[in-house]
């Protein structure tokens, strides 16, 4: 009967929420059997339950990366597949064309005018000769590496060049022009083409084109050679340039005229697949400018007054606000008196 009894007032104990040593006891005893029974009892499953968990190796922040050789370092990046960082190093930059035109050929003034047989003409061929050694040590350059090469040969290649930069002008490629000019010129041949038409024609060469300077020149290094021909060109041709509006801003379809130009061609020997390439046109000191083509401008709008007054039948002026009514059948224009 005791034993009841106790057992009766244990329940009612534990029953019953009270501050107590028996309430957390009781709870851990509730959570441990809780826990212990989510435990799956066929063991077939423990490796999904075990996939459910990653192992990461978390590195070591507090580590002083400076006191670790480089052997250990590169072993650790090896262990987790990763490449070692590549040293600095500058860009590497490809020397295509030169910046301009190095001892430039000086045109003779009034070349193309002056008749050979005179005093000035006779004079110019003598400078021509002069020079013409440091051509010739040129050209032989040029054979070093183009064993191919040949004046007349090149003088054609060179004055197809030219109308092929011309028709690409006119149709306005830019990408197929970077054929037939260089870096240093596209942006001179290309400046202010938009919103432009332009008609040009090759007529016919008053003098066949003769090679009048050859130069080379080494960059960076000794082995990096550039070679520039310059080329004289006296040609007759058309040119017409219109604007954005159609409206005649320079030269004339119809009218032909006579062109004396110096072309600088440009080549990179050292590169196996050079080309010749249109560099630069020289222009001498002693050409007159050109005159300036017209530009066409939007043409402001003009403030609208309002005329106040008009003229009636006799020529005398009226105010508006006392004119007659207007009579049906009459035309505006006409004024009754």
């Amino acid at each position: 009967m005791a034993f009841r009894v106790s057992n009766i007032l244990t329940l009612k104990l534990l029953k019953e929420k009270q501050a107590g040593l028996l309430i957390p006891l009781t709870n851990n005893i509730k959570e441990t059997v809780r826990f212990s029974r989510q435990k799956h009892w066929d063991p077939k499953f423990k490796w999904m339950r075990r996939a459910k968990v990653i192992k990461v190796d978390l590195p070591n922040f507090r580590e002083d990366l400076d006191s670790i050789s480089e052997e250990e370092v590169r072993s650790r990046l090896k262990e987790r597949g990763i490449l070692p960082r590549a040293p600095y190093r500058e860009t590497s930059m490809f020397v295509s064309c030169t910046g301009g035109v190095f001892e430039p050929y000086v045109p003779p003034e009034g070349d193309g005018k002056v008749s050979p047989i005179t005093a000035q003409g006779a004079k110019q061929k003598l400078q021509f000769l002069e020079k013409k050694s440091k051509t010739m040590m040129a050209i032989r350059k040029v054979r070093q590496f183009d064993e191919d090469f040949d004046s007349p040969r090149f003088l054609k290649e060179a004055e197809a060049i030219y109308k092929k930069m011309h028709e690409c002008m006119v149709s306005q490629d830019l990408d197929e022009i970077q054929k037939y000019v260089t870096e240093k010129a596209y942006p001179e041949v290309t400046h202010n083409l938009e919103s432009k038409t332009i008609r040009w024609k090759f007529l016919e060469n008053v003098e066949l084109p003769y090679i009048v300077h050859a130069r080379w020149t080494d960059v960076i290094t000794k082995e990096n050679i550039f070679c520039q021909i310059t080329v004289r060109f006296h040609s007759k041709q058309c040119l017409a340039i219109y604007d954005r509006f159609g409206r005649l801003m320079h030269g004339s379809e119809i009218l032909a005229k006579d062109v004396l130009e110096y072309i600088v061609f440009e080549k990179h020997l050292s590169n196996e697949y050079g080309l010749w390439r249109v560099h630069a046109k020289i222009i001498p000191d002693w050409l007159p400018p050109k005159e300036p083509a017209k530009i066409t401008f939007i043409k402001p709008k003009e403030p609208i007054v309002e005329d106040i007054t008009a003229k009636d039948s006799v020529g005398e002026k009226v105010l508006l606000d006392e004119q007659p009514p207007k009579i049906e059948g009459k035309p505006d224009n006409v004024v009754s008196a």
